[in-house]
């Protein structure tokens, strides 16, 4: 099975629904399952503000999304357009076909993915103290501190000389 939140194999975190007891026609066995206690706590956050939401008759509050997110998002509206573009500008929404959907779906999420990688990127390596983050993402030894390791590892350069072991 897989997890309910990033849909990566689940690994044994679980909850069973037992909103409504047993002969109610309404109950039928849902087991959400999780890969880790971080995924099952963000289902509960967002259960809880789901089922608050549905009291109040209200819709359910949009994620609070980071900076590099929203940035991501902003980053879509290009892939949005060029595949808007291809279909053409003039057509409605909703007289897309299944394939022209799919397609400004697909532009879309890649964008996002792809911004996100590279957010990461730009964050993987801590800042030190004293040097200037280059804005070049080619420039990644000034970046990363230990970009000269490499050279002094020797059961590395060991491993690659006996086949990569």
């Amino acid at each position: 099975m897989k997890c309910w939140i990033c849909t990566r194999e689940a690994r044994g975190f679980g909850i069973t629904d037992t909103r409504h007891g047993i002969g109610d026609a309404r109950r039928y066995p849902i087991d959400w399952v999780f890969c880790s206690k971080r995924c099952q706590d963000a289902f509960h956050r967002f259960y809880v503000m789901r089922i608050e939401a549905e009291r109040l008759d209200q819709e359910p509050p949009m994620i609070d999304a980071t900076k590099y997110e929203q940035a991501a998002i902003r980053s879509c509206l290009k892939a949005f357009g060029e595949a808007a573009g291809e279909i053409g500008f003039t057509k409605p929404l909703g007289h897309y076909s299944e394939a022209q959907a799919l397609q400004v779906i697909e532009a879309i999420v890649t964008g996002y993915t792809n911004a996100m990688v590279d957010a990461h990127e730009e964050t993987k390596f801590p800042p030190v103290r004293g040097l200037q983050a280059t804005p070049d993402p080619m420039v990644v030894d000034s970046v990363n501190p230990f970009a000269d390791m490499e050279d002094d590892l020797p059961w590395e350069q060991d491993g690659a000389q006996k086949g990569g072991a």
